[in-house]
């Protein structure tokens, strides 16, 4: 940080204590035929000099050592008890090399005699210079350490999701079977099928989760943007206060964009929790979409390549921005936010992720009236990705091969195993890979076809007891479950002919046809 332009300008106060209105004088004259702009406030006594510094608001304390009742020693140690960061330079035409020397022991950041106040302008900058670098590097400490608290959220966030997914797992498969044997249309089906509604936008939430955390594989598909933002304003509603008028205006005939779902969920959000902290005292919030032509920018003007656009504005009615905080705003850890109530990384994310859809941002404000964030997305002409639904009412694919499902929640094993088994499979089961290892050995049966395993487990992880059952068995085939994303299984080892991915939560009819697909699939189509 360069606080040299403030040496430049009106804006350095100084307090300088000094009973000699001349040696004051001439003090003042040498900063200003040095260029160093301040504003002198001198006072003469002790009272006035503790008083003073009471009131703060000083950069740099000049004194002198000889005082009436009142000496160097005694400043600087009043200095470091109410203004411990504020740096004090002795300015005295008394200063012996002991007293000097004792002086900076004290704390003076420096001294400078006033038969030699040619030293007095670079003692100034230099001690200015260290305030700067003092005060970087605790912004850069303070940084480091909200890094680390975002991992380790980001780390818990990961394990809540994983864990809720297990959970959901077994919501998804009993409501589905459930269904299945009511049928879709009886009272307690159309309540099954409530259930399984629900779970899966929870299952939409611990996504989000996985997205915060840097756990989500980033997965584009083409959109409906009016849809995205409707499926988000029950939460949006809840994250901003109840001063707030929300308005929502979709789009008329809107076009499509390419992008990942949850990221760009958490784009919206961002930017209307920023929105909410613009508004303290309340407000309106509007979110508007449409589609927009954007011409090639001018040379000089901010703005993406000229083409077709789909377009979601934010504009609240707050406080709006000063040009120089609008111009750091996609900082990384820049923030106007008081300590505790942001990271800084909000607006930097959302960047990346738009620049990452091949879009861009653009930000009007004005202080006293409000912000609008418009974010422009590159429209695409292909069809809208299908939306997966389970479809419970079709019978599941069956097969009498011989399956091993590996898993060591006990809940998901259960159903897992009861699903396949209801389908004609002969089904094994083991706790974690150990447990595994050791069914497969003594199983005297007809040979497994199939194991069906969770990733990470106890003992022995899936990819690991994977390793060992497929060197004694090349052909055997692996599906791999996890409520974390494929990423988890591309960190261990990445895809192998054979070897799927099944995410949790996931129906019986998921996890039937997977099955059954894989089954079918002849070993050199595997991997294809």
């Amino acid at each position: 940080m360069n606080l040299l332009p403030l040496l430049r300008g009106p804006d350095l106060q100084i307090l300088h204590l000094e009973d000699d209105p001349h040696d004051a004088t001439l003090v003042q004259s040498t900063l200003a035929a040095a260029s160093v702009g301040c504003i002198v406030t001198r006072v003469q006594t002790r009272a006035e000099y503790a008083a003073a510094l009471d009131r703060g608001g000083f950069d740099l304390i000049l004194s002198d050592y000889s005082l009436p009742g009142f000496d160097g020693l005694s400043a600087i140690a009043l200095a470091r008890e109410r203004r411990p960061n504020t740096p004090v330079i002795l300015v005295s035409g008394t200063l012996g090399e002991e007293l000097a020397i004792e002086s900076l022991k004290s704390g003076a950041t420096d001294y400078v005699l006033k038969q030699r106040l040619s030293r007095l302008a670079p003692a100034v900058r230099r001690a200015m210079q260290e305030v700067a670098a003092r005060a970087e590097r605790v912004r850069l400490e303070a940084q480091f350490i909200e890094a680390q608290k975002m991992e380790v959220i980001g780390q818990l966030a990961s394990g809540i999701a994983h864990d809720f997914n297990n959970i959901l797992a077994v919501i998804f498969g009993y409501s589905d079977l459930i269904i299945s044997e009511l049928g879709a249309d009886s009272p307690s089906g159309k309540h099954a099928y409530e259930i399984r509604h629900a779970s899966e936008r929870a299952a939409g939430l611990t996504r989000q989760l996985l997205v915060f955390s840097r756990k989500q594989k980033v997965l584009p598909v083409v959109l409906d943007l009016n849809e995205v933002v409707q499926n988000l304003e029950g939460m949006l509603r809840r994250l901003i206060d109840e001063n707030i008028e929300l308005t929502i205006v979709p789009g008329d005939h809107l076009g499509r964009i390419r992008a990942d779902a949850g990221y760009l969920g958490q784009v919206v959000m961002n930017l209307v929790v920023n929105a909410r902290d613009a508004m303290p005292s309340g407000g309106r919030l509007t979110i508007a979409l449409g589609n927009i032509t954007l011409a090639a920018p001018t040379e000089g003007a901010r703005g993406g390549p000229a083409g077709d656009y789909v377009m979601l504005r934010i504009t609240d009615t707050g406080t709006g921005m000063e040009p120089e905080v609008k111009g750091r705003l996609f900082e990384a850890f820049f923030t106007t936010k008081t300590a505790g109530k942001g990271t800084g990384l909000g607006l930097a994310t959302c960047q990346t992720i738009v620049q990452q859809c091949g879009g861009h941002i653009r930000v009007q404000s004005e202080v006293g009236v409000g912000s609008s964030f418009t974010v422009c997305f590159p429209r695409v002409f292909q069809p809208l990705a299908e939306t997966a639904r389970p479809d419970v009412s079709r019978p599941l694919r069956r097969g009498t091969e011989t399956l091993l499902v590996v898993e060591d929640e006990p809940s998901v094993r259960q159903l897992a195993c009861s699903v396949l088994q209801s389908l004609g499979y002969e089904v094994l089961s083991a706790s974690n890979g150990q447990d595994a290892l050791h069914v497969a050995r003594e199983h005297g049966g007809s040979r497994i076809s199939l194991v069906v395993t969770d990733v990470v487990m106890p003992l022995m992880g899936g990819k690991m007891m994977a390793d060992w059952l497929r060197a004694l068995h090349p052909n055997l085939k692996i599906l791999f479950t996890s409520g974390y994303t494929d990423e988890a299984i591309a960190s261990q080892g990445g895809r192998e002919p054979g070897i799927e991915f099944l995410p949790k939560p996931y129906s019986p009819s998921m996890l039937a046809d997977k099955v059954r697909a894989m089954l079918d699939t002849r070993p050199e189509e595997a991997g294809r």
